[in-house]
């Protein structure tokens, strides 16, 4: 196939596809056998003029393609995005421990190449996940074993639901092919604004998970390891622990995909030798605006109603050396309860399919170092973390309700009162945001905010709810590991995902993860 770039309406539809390519090049549209959308993206630089930029594959016969291609400056060949899964036979059964993007991907790559992969997820399935979710949010029960961290899918499945993959490649495209035969919108393959959709990931993770049990995965659900045997500095066997009994699996390739919030895995790689260095990340807040009012500061008033609802991204670098940045914007979303341990407070964010909610959120992060940090520990930033989450819980009543508070009382550290419209599913408590936080992070947010203000008139908005902590963004720990994406210290340990400190969100996750098995089968397979 060849490709080529075009423009096309709000509204196209694929006869308009194939109607743009041929006029573009000046043949008829009769001899396009075959049209797909590489990459499309909304251009809005003209706000009167709003419209889709696209790079369009197309098959034509191989005497117009050889003609079309000589239009160097308008036709090129469209790339080769396939990749191929080595069939392998093992003596003993990989363990992937961890069933969110990194786990599930890894797994699946495990199952297709016949290595029948063991997945051991300490949480539930993502059926049954959901109703400890939707319990958490109603009660306040916390199930410590199974929220929106922990359980199938990962810490994305009940609190993100965006793509984010920038230029397209293979194992990217392994990744978005196999949504989208799970279930998703076939526009998750080539929009800039890739979404899945929170309401819709459930039904994906299970319908990838039973992919990967049909080719011979096995899945372990309520199953937390406790300890990674080793012999002369190499894995033998994975332990675990399931309803208070204990099982073995004689091993030599455990993944551990076990994503940023397990801070017992983290403790237990130290014991057993591995390498683990703290890493920068991001500590802020959620901030909410009316998503009527952000789509029309981003399309302007009287924008086109056909336009998909509004997003930002906004980053500034400070006089101190500091950036702060917009991360996970959900479009027409909800502020998410994202609580994993009791006695603390975590905020989040996610959309629904349809981004049809009364309100828009994003993080607004600070980033933090090392330096930072409390000490000079491994797990030093887990500390910073749960010492915020735990001064959060006590403001917020003890009852998981989040401190929040309006743009204005922020900006003029003036006393709060009751913001209006948070969607914070637990409820939330009138707080001034330099309780929860410590002071270098809100003074970084105010200078932020007044140059986002400037980029993005209309960004400081008075009633605009900010709501604390939003402490999760990624894991503030890397496991060091080598080329072969195996642990420095153990070997036959490969550390994966945001856990690991290699990925952050869900396909850069679901990347790691399957590069991760495909280098494996590759080295011990071939």
């Amino acid at each position: 196939m060849i490709k080529t770039d075009i423009r096309l309406e709000l509204s196209y539809g694929e006869a308009d596809v194939r109607g743009a390519v041929a006029a573009r090049l000046g043949f008829p549209e009769g001899e396009i056998s075959e049209v797909r959308i590489l990459k499309r993206t909304l251009n809005i630089k003209d706000k009167t003029d709003p419209h889709y930029t696209a790079s369009v594959a197309f098959s034509v016969s191989p005497e117009r393609e050889a003609g079309l291609l000589k239009m160097k400056k308008k036709v090129a060949i469209a790339p080769e995005l396939s990749l191929d899964i080595p069939k392998v036979e093992v003596k003993k059964r990989p363990v992937i421990v961890g069933a969110g993007p990194a786990g599930l991907f890894s797994a699946l790559a495990f199952a297709e190449a016949g290595a029948r992969p063991i997945v051991i997820e300490r949480g539930l399935d993502v059926e049954s996940r959901k109703k400890s979710v939707e319990r958490f949010i109603k009660e306040g029960v916390l199930d410590t074993e199974s929220n929106v961290q922990f359980g199938e899918g990962g810490a994305g499945a009940f609190s993100d639901g965006k793509l984010k993959y920038g230029a397209i490649d293979e194992y990217k495209m392994k990744v978005l092919t196999e949504f989208v035969l799970a279930g998703a919108d076939e526009s998750v393959t080539y929009s800039d604004s890739a979404h899945l959709g929170t309401d819709k990931l459930p039904s994906i993770i299970k319908n990838i998970r039973e992919k990967a049990i049909s080719f011979g995965a096995e899945f372990i659900f309520s199953a937390r390891l406790t300890k990674i045997e080793t012999e002369n500095g190499r894995v033998v066997r994975a332990v675990y622990e399931k309803h208070g009994d204990t099982h073995s699996v004689d091993t030599d390739t455990v993944v551990l995909a076990t994503g940023h919030s397990a801070r017992d895995v983290f403790e237990m790689l130290l014991e057993s030798g591995a390498e683990l260095l703290p890493r920068p990340f991001g500590i802020g807040v959620r901030v909410e605006h009316p998503r009527e009012y952000i789509n029309e500061l981003v399309f302007g008033a009287g924008y086109d109603k056909r336009l998909p609802t509004a997003s930002y991204h906004l980053v500034t670098h400070l006089p101190s050396g500091r950036s702060v940045y917009s991360f996970c914007m959900c479009p027409g979303g909800t502020v998410v309860a994202a609580a994993s341990t009791d006695g603390r407070v975590v905020t989040n964010g996610m959309s629904e399919y349809a981004r049809d909610g009364e309100n828009s959120n994003s993080a607004l992060l600070v980033s933090v170092t090392p330096e930072d940090f409390p000490s000079e520990h491994p797990l030093a930033g887990l500390d910073l973390q749960r010492a915020i989450e735990e001064r959060a819980f006590a403001i917020g009543g003890k009852t998981f309700s989040a401190p929040a508070e309006r743009m204005s009382s922020f900006m003029n550290k003036a006393e709060p009162d009751a913001p209006d419209g948070a969607s914070y599913p637990r409820g939330v408590v009138p707080a001034k945001m330099d309780d929860v936080l410590p002071k270098f992070i809100t003074d970084s947010l105010r200078e932020a905010i007044i140059d986002f203000d400037k980029w993005m008139p209309g960004f400081y908005y008075p009633d605009a709810v900010l709501t604390a902590p939003e402490t999760r963004s990624t894991s503030p720990v890397r496991v060091v590991r080598g080329g072969d994406f195996s642990a420095r210290g153990i070997s036959g340990l490969y550390p994966v995902g945001e856990g690991a400190g290699y990925s952050g969100g869900i396909v850069s996750s679901a990347v790691d993860g399957l590069r991760c098995a495909l280098s494996i089968l590759a080295k011990k397979y071939s």
